[in-house]
């Protein structure tokens, strides 16, 4: 079952698609709480809304997030999580994608993990073809 982004109940949910999807990275860091932290699917965590827009900025050219379905539940302490699960799609591929948002009483993003659902195989698809990569020397020689 696909939704639309208008789906979104959530303001702050439906302004990061937006954002992300227009490359504002800077605006969709800015949805983080001041030390809210990203989970990005193949990096270390990355804390900060500052730090969260230079990543974005790198990493996140060209990606279109497609949310399809979408889940929340109320926290303790007038938290909430969302769970959302669709496609990002690069201009070489496409991934399924599960986002998961913790949101605090002001509806900032305290946590972002975004987990790629891929089988191995999909994931080496997700190399940029652009991007070369050798092999390190063997510590043997």
């Amino acid at each position: 079952m696909n939704i639309t982004l208008e789906k979104i109940t959530q303001p702050t949910i439906l302004n990061y698609f937006q954002k992300l999807n227009a490359g504002d990275f800077t605006a969709t860091a800015n949805l983080f709480a001041e030390d809210g932290v990203m989970y990005p699917p193949l990096d270390p965590a990355v804390i900060g809304s500052e730090e969260i827009a230079t990543y974005l900025q790198k990493e996140a050219q060209d990606i279109k997030a497609e949310p399809q379905q979408i889940d929340s539940e109320n926290l303790a302490d007038n938290h909430i999580q969302i769970k959302i699960t669709g496609k990002a799609h690069t201009s070489w591929c496409a991934v399924n994608v599960m986002w998961l948002f913790i949101l605090n009483p002001k509806r900032e993003i305290l946590e972002a993990k975004i987990k790629l659902l891929a089988s191995p195989q999909d994931l080496v698809a997700l190399r940029p073809p652009h991007k070369e990569y050798t092999e390190l020397p063997s510590m043997n020689n």
